[in-house]
């Protein structure tokens, strides 16, 4: 059985690393004005370079995302960004492993300036069938990103007529209300476009209605619930639909899309926190393991009911398989987020004197309960003594500042485990 690669979000180079960590073969990033993701993104040109250099080192790849709809004005600063990237060919690390693409002319810009580096095809390009993929193959993409509406039958099949391509789907993360992602809402409301990367999501907007049932169809006045925008719609018989959908979680049908010919597995999240971006990964990555060695179908039901249950104990909106079984998936219409039973509070970020040195995100008691997330495994630890930013010893910790605390363990912690806590 060939190598199933694990495609992870890097928002970041800290969660770059976390992924990594992890689990993952590969990271997926890019610069906010070209990646579809201009806001919660912190690589410029400079974090790019290091983010290649250390995932290299580690036999890991980096895809650069260069997926919006471009016009005319951004053709000049593409080209400067193509232009960096070619001289980071030429450098140490070895430059990016694939640009991620949807446009034919940011496409064809990439075959001028990075003519050895492999295109792969964004699912915002909407490749649904086998004769698209084959189009694409021949124009000289290596890999498509499926659209996140094409379904397990239709990948096996895509998989066994288009020879000579690689296949990716995504199998968990946030899911658009609109055909892969190509949705004109945010535009319309807030001026701020989604196809270049600026979505104001108002498909998660709560919205409230006034109803007039005089006539046969009810008129129905909508506002946000912060009123930023609000328009009138008719409901007939058959009802009226707003856009909230559940999460992708696909974790139970990695078998089967790894039977079904995809050659690697890609999650969604680079605004999500790191937190989410090492329990994601190393959810999929035991699974992924489980198959590629053979185990026993006990034992793999076991590792997917495993590491389902990390996968609830991330903050979600609920989860759906999408159009994966060919059906129109469930949709959120109460907007309500899921948060676990277990609280993400800080990350060890190092050791002093036998001390582990914590970023803590949310509130941590001396008295709490807690156990460490770490590659390997989760561990259950005992906090005997919190020590704040002055070496004082302290019997509570909290988040919202840049100041680190000190804390002794019952046992020693290696660098990036992830510290949570039971809910109340």
């Amino acid at each position: 059985m060939k190598h199933i690669e694990l495609l992870a979000p890097a928002g970041d180079l800290s969660k770059l690393k976390y992924a990594i960590e992890y689990g993952a073969d590969a990271v997926y990033l890019g610069v906010p004005d070209f990646s579809l993701r201009v806001r919660i993104n912190k690589f410029g040109e400079k974090e790019i370079a290091e983010a290649v250099g250390y995932a290299h080192k580690l036999g890991k790849k980096v895809y650069v995302t260069l997926n919006i709809y471009a016009h005319n004005r951004h053709l000049e600063s593409v080209k400067k960004h193509l232009g960096f990237l070619k001289r980071l060919e030429k450098s140490g690390c070895g430059g990016v492993d694939a640009v991620i693409v949807s446009d034919p002319g940011i496409m064809n810009l990439c075959k001028k300036y990075l003519p050895e580096t492999d295109i792969h095809l964004s699912t915002q390009a909407n490749a649904t069938n086998v004769e698209a993929v084959k189009f694409w193959r021949d124009a000289g993409v290596k890999r498509v990103i499926l659209a996140r509406e094409v379904a397990l039958e239709e990948i096996r099949e895509i998989g066994k007529k288009a020879k000579g391509i690689e296949l990716e789907v995504f199998v968990h993360g946030a899911m658009c209300m609109s055909y892969s992602g190509r949705c004109i809402l945010s535009q319309w409301m807030t001026s701020r476009s989604a196809n270049l990367g600026d979505c104001a999501q108002p498909c998660r907007w709560g919205y409230h209605e006034t109803r007039n049932t005089k006539h046969e169809t009810k008129e129905i006045s909508v506002v946000d619930d912060q009123r930023r925008y609000g328009m009138d719609v008719e409901e007939d018989r058959h009802g009226t639909y707003f856009f909230n959908s559940y999460d992708l979680n696909l974790i139970e049908y990695v078998p089967e899309l790894i039977g079904a010919g995809v050659t690697s597995l890609k999650i969604e999240g680079r605004a999500k926190s790191a937190y989410y971006a090492a329990v994601a990964t190393r959810a999929y990555r035991e699974v992924i393991d489980g198959v590629e060695n053979k185990i026993s179908e006990k034992e793999l039901t076991k590792v997917i009911k495993n590491q389902k249950a990390e996968l609830d104990n991330l903050a979600n909106r609920g989860y759906t398989t999408g159009f994966l079984l060919g059906g129109e998936p469930e949709h959120n219409f109460s907007g309500q987020i899921k948060k676990g039973k277990s609280e993400f509070v800080g990350e060890t970020v190092g050791t002093e004197n036998n001390l582990d040195i914590v970023r803590v995100h949310n509130a941590v008691f001396l008295k709490d309960k807690v156990e460490a997330v770490t590659p390997e495994g989760n561990v259950a630890v005992k906090i005997k003594r919190i020590l704040d930013d002055k070496k004082q010893e302290v019997t509570e910790a909290h988040g919202g500042h840049s100041r680190k605390y000190y804390f002794e363990f019952d046992k020693s912690l290696p660098e990036r485990s992830l510290i949570r806590k039971k809910r109340l």
